[in-house]
C-alpha cells in the first residue's frame, strides 16, 4: 500500500487509474473503508485543484490576448486609419491571389452586405482595386501600390506591437514560450478555412511554416 500511495502523489494524472487500483486491492472491511475514503476525497480535491489552475492559465491567456489585441489595433488605426476588419481586409487581399468578396467575408466572418461596403471604402480609399476574377464571373481583389504599401506598414506596425511585450523576457524565456506557442497551435483542430481566419493579420513573410493544422476532425484524438 505505501508504494501505491506514493505512486499516486507522484503521478496525479492517473487519477481514474488509481482509483480503480483502489477499489480491487483495498480491502472492503470496516478497519480499511476510512482510509479507502480518504485516498478518494484526496484525488477528487487534487482534480478541483487541477481545474482551478487550468482556469486561472485560461484566465491569464485571456487578458494577454486583449493585451495584444489593443496594441495591435492601436496601431493599425495610427497606419490606416480605420478600425474593425478593414486592417485584416487589407492582409488577406495582400496575399496576391486574386481575392474574392465570398471568400473575404467567410475568412472575415461578414455579411454580404457588410462585406461590399468593406470593399466599397477599401476601393474609395485606393488601397484595392477591383480586376476581373479568371472566370469571367466573379471579381478578383488586388491591392494598389499604395495599398501594398499600407500593406507592409501594418505588418511592421503588428510585429512591433507584439514585440514590445516580449522585451520583458530573456532569450531562454523567448524561446520557451516560441516552442510553447507553436505546439499549441499544431494542436488544434482547425480546418484550412479556419487557418485563414486566425491568421487574417498574420505576417506571412515572416511565417513561412504556418504550425496550423487544415485537417480538422480527421487526427486521431
Amino acid at each position: 500500500m505505501p508504494l501505491v500511495f506514493a505512486w499516486a502523489f507522484a503521478c496525479r494524472a492517473a487519477l481514474p487509474v488509481f482509483i480503480v487500483i483502489l477499489h480491487v486491492i483495498v480491502p472492503r472491511d470496516r478497519n480499511m473503508c476510512g482510509a479507502h475514503i480518504f485516498v478518494k476525497l484526496f484525488f477528487v480535491r487534487s482534480a478541483h485543484i487541477v481545474r482551478l489552475m487550468e482556469n486561472g492559465i485560461a484566465n491569464l491567456l485571456g487578458a494577454l490576448s486583449l493585451a495584444v489585441m489593443d496594441r495591435i489595433e492601436q496601431g493599425a488605426r495610427e497606419v490606416i486609419g480605420r478600425g474593425g476588419e478593414t486592417p485584416a481586409a487589407l492582409v488577406v487581399i495582400g496575399y496576391g491571389q486574386g481575392m474574392t468578396n465570398d471568400k473575404l467575408r467567410r475568412i472575415l466572418g461578414l455579411s454580404h452586405s457588410g462585406t461590399v461596403r468593406l470593399v466599397d471604402r477599401l476601393v474609395s480609399d485606393r488601397l484595392v482595386e477591383r480586376r476581373p476574377g479568371q472566370d469571367g464571373r466573379e471579381v478578383a481583389l488586388h491591392l494598389t501600390a499604395k495599398g501594398a504599401a499600407t500593406r507592409n506598414d501594418l505588418m511592421t506596425s503588428r510585429i512591433s506591437a507584439v514585440a514590445s511585450l516580449l522585451d520583458v523576457l530573456s532569450p531562454a524565456e523567448t524561446k520557451r514560450l516560441e516552442t510553447l506557442l507553436h505546439e499549441l497551435l499544431a494542436r488544434q483542430d482547425t480546418s484550412e478555412m479556419d487557418r485563414f481566419t486566425i491568421c487574417r493579420m498574420c505576417d506571412d513573410s515572416v511565417c513561412t511554416n504556418c504550425p496550423l493544422p487544415t485537417d480538422k476532425g480527421k487526427r486521431a484524438r
